[in-house]
This record gives structure tokens, sequence and C-alpha cells, in this order.
């Protein structure tokens, strides 16, 4: 079977793939002790095992969360104390630095290791600026904002002073994002803030706003909003990322999350159906704004470690890069520590180890050898079973191919050199390199097959 490819059906750059340090950084960034296999510390081998493309799976982009303070304060129903945060907030116009040091170990540590993009990400307001004084609603606080209108240039000033910050420090920080995933509730379980599309478009505007008092800034870009199910909501909050001027010339994409949550009913949308309609909204609305995916993980209860979770991230991939056309791709987590199919790590705090899980791997066939600024290429072939993404720059060529049929498969590509050089996941093989002649590529099974062409 042949795959055929059109290097004039070209669909925008890509930039890269990430992860978020959220609820696992501020633990792992305390873990001084051994790793045996490498012999550095745990908290600086699992940063290169994420983030250094020779030692690792080549992350770009690190998301920091900017957190509310709920770990100092004790408020609110968050059980787990891996969900509370510290905050730099020391009172109005007063930081402390100090804070959260494991966390922002872990954010230096993964610049150092090759990630060049860090966005500061925040999922509520500082506790001393919302409505209830906690970082998430009570009970039956349906349906309300816990940032009062009054506040929004108090919040505004606490973000930037942040993120001023970290840029004196030297970190390349590239984006804030002040509001994550406006859509919901937000009353209990972990530190979240609800906003209606309009006033998120409204804070951001402040937000843009009192960028301009911050020179240092200049090129720090904003991002949003973050809408936390790919069906619900997504015009509503780009039509308000994109009201206001100040806004626009501080955004250079528009960011989703793309969770598909159960439906009220089956067939209820399908996620592909979904992925089209906004693909079409956005051509036509706005044909020159980039789309990102800021944060997706397999929403299913239990550690998986398998090829079974790996391929339903590798297909939500593909989606999004061929449906969507994003420019790039963020994990939720990187390292989790529940009993969650989440993390592309599994930490175990009893004895403060970790365990590699086929998510990982697979992302680095994706991270690892698709070079930075790649053109999306037009690809093709008459196997439908297979799913197959190209980019190319500067005279390379890479493919990736999902097999996730029970069928081996054999594929050829047309204009490629006599050899080429494979990375091969599947159930028995992790980012396993060899050559192959490009008139007989073996495709196996239930895997993820990387295919690299040219130097």
């Amino acid at each position: 079977m042949e795959i055929r490819l059109d290097y004039t059906d070209k669909k925008g750059k890509f930039e890269g793939f990430g992860a978020s340090g959220a609820w696992w950084a501020q633990e792992v960034g305390g873990w001084r002790h051994i790793d045996e296999e490498s012999s550095m510390e745990v908290r600086d081998r699992i940063s290169q095992l994420l983030y250094s493309k020779d030692k690792g799976i080549g992350l770009r982009t690190y998301r920091y969360n900017i957190g509310a303070g709920s770990l100092h304060s004790g408020n609110g129903d968050i059980g787990n104390i891996l969900r509370r945060t510290e905050s730099f907030d020391a009172g109005e116009g007063k930081y402390d630095f100090t804070r959260d040091a494991n966390a922002v170990y872990m954010m230096k540590k993964a610049a150092e290791d090759g990630a060049d993009e860090i966005i500061l990400f925040v999922n509520s307001p500082v506790e001393r600026l919302t409505k209830n004084g906690w970082s998430h609603l009570g009970k039956k606080q349906i349906m309300r904002e816990n940032l009062d209108k009054s506040k929004y240039k108090a919040f505004a000033k606490y973000c930037l002073d942040v993120t001023a910050y970290f840029v004196s420090e030297g970190l390349p920080v590239k984006y804030l994002s002040p509001i994550n995933e406006p859509i919901w509730i937000w009353n209990g379980g972990q530190e979240g803030c609800h906003y209606s599309p309009s006033s998120a478009g409204k804070v951001m505007r402040v937000i843009a706003e009192e960028m301009e008092n911050y020179p240092s800034l200049a090129d720090v870009k904003l991002s949003g909003l973050e809408s936390g199910d790919i069906r619900w909501f997504n015009k509503s909050f780009t039509r308000q990322l994109m009201k206001y001027e100040e806004v626009r010339n501080r955004i250079d994409s528009v960011d989703v999350h793309s969770y598909f949550l159960k439906a009220p009913e089956k067939g209820f949308f399908s996620r592909l159906a979904f992925l089209k309609r906004y693909r079409k909204w956005l051509d036509r609305t706005y044909p020159d704004l980039p789309v990102k995916m800021s944060e997706w993980c397999h929403m299913q209860g239990g550690r998986d470690r398998t090829m079974n979770s790996a391929l339903v991230m590798a297909d939500v991939i593909y989606n999004d890069i061929n449906i969507l056309n994003v420019s790039s791709w963020q994990h939720w987590i990187a390292v989790s520590e529940v009993d969650y199919c989440d993390g592309l790590i599994y930490i175990n705090l009893d004895d403060k180890t970790f365990e590699m899980t086929k998510r990982y791997y697979v992302t680095g066939n994706f991270s690892k050898y698709i070079p930075y600024g790649a053109e999306k290429t037009g690809v093709s072939c008459d196997d439908k079973e297979l799913k197959i993404l190209a980019f190319e720059k500067d005279g390379k060529t890479v493919v990736i191919v999902i097999n996730d049929t029970e069928t081996e498969k054999t594929v050829s590509i047309c204009g490629f050199n006599e050899k080429v050089k494979l990375v091969l996941t599947d159930e028995t093989h992790n980012l396993a390199e060899s050559e192959s002649d490009s008139k007989n590529i073996i495709i196996p099974k239930k895997s993820v097959t990387t295919i690299i062409n040219g130097n």
C-alpha cells in the first residue's frame, strides 16, 4: 500500500508538544534522592525524560500554574493536597517569591533541559481577590462568578507582576493564560473559577490594557480562552477573545481543550463532526486565526500503562492536527500520582519512584522527531484504516503512521530515499529505531511508527 505526499498542500506550521507541571511539580521538585539507572536526582531525571531532545522525548512547552493560595489558607473543599497551591501573594502589592519552590525548580529545570516556551496559567484568581475568599465556589453557589468586576484590575496586576518576575529570572515565558476552563462551575475538588463568555472577554481586555504598563512583557502574548469541552461554547468564547482590539493585539491563536465529556444521550454530537464544524466556522469567521490545543488527557479511571490508552491519545492527536489543524498540542499533566489515566509518567508517593507509560513513548513518536516549525503536509493512502500525518522542513520529511488494527501492514512511500529511519512504539518496543527500505515498510499491529526521510 502506497503513502502519497503532496508537498504543495501546506496546512501551516507546527510548533510542538507540551504538558503542565500542575499538581505534581510541587511534590517531585523535592525528590533529591538518586535514580540508580541514570545516577541523577530523581527530579532531574524526570525533567530530562520529558524535556530533553537527546535523553527524553523533547517536549517544548511547560505550563506552570500560578496558584490561588488554597494551601496556605486551607479554605475550600479540596481533598487532595497536591491540588492545593501556594501563592506568591503576600498582601496587596506584596510578594513572596520563595514560595512554591519545588514547582518553580521543575519549571526552571525544564527550561534548562530544552523547554523553550513557558505558559503561565491560572485556575483561580488569588483568594484575596475572590468574592468568597476561596479558590472555588461553595457547593450551593451554582453558576456564579467568583471574581467581581471591581477586582479585574487587581487580578491583572497580580498576574502581570508574577509574569514580569519570571521574565526577569530569564525564563522563556511566552504566554499568560489568565482563565482556565471558564465553562465549568468549579465548586470543589480543585481550584477553579467560572466566567461567562462576556466576562471572560472583559477580563482579557483589562489584562491586555494593563500589559502596556509592563515594557518587559512586550514579547509576552495572552492565550485563551481554554474552554473545557471541545463541543461547548468554543464559538462564544472565541468571539469574546476576538471582540476587543487590545486583546487581538496580544494574542496569536485561540486555545482550546480537546476533552469530549460523556454526552447526555448516546450519539449526541460526534467528536469528529464537532471538530469539522468548528474548523469550518473558524475558516469562515476568523480565517487567519491559528488554533492551539492546550489541554487533554484520557478521561478514564485506573492507571493504564499500555498501548490501549496510548492509541486513544494518538487518535486524538491525529484528529486535532488533521481536522482542527492545530499548531501545537499539549497534555494536561506530564506526571500523575493518582489512579487515573492521565500522566505520561506515574509516580508512587510511598517510595518516591516513577513508572513509564506507553503514552510517554507514543508522545515521543511525535514530539521527539517533528522539527519545530515544520509544515503540516498533505498525505493520503488507500488503506483507510491507517491514520497518517506528514511534516516537512528543510528537506526533512517526517511521516507518522498510527495502526490501531490487529493486522500488520506493509506500506511504501514514493519519492523517499531508498533507506529511511523508522521509530516504533508498540506493545514490545519503545521508540525503537531501525532502518528500512522505503518500498517495504512494516507497520506492526497496534503501533505508532515514525518514518524519517532526510537529515
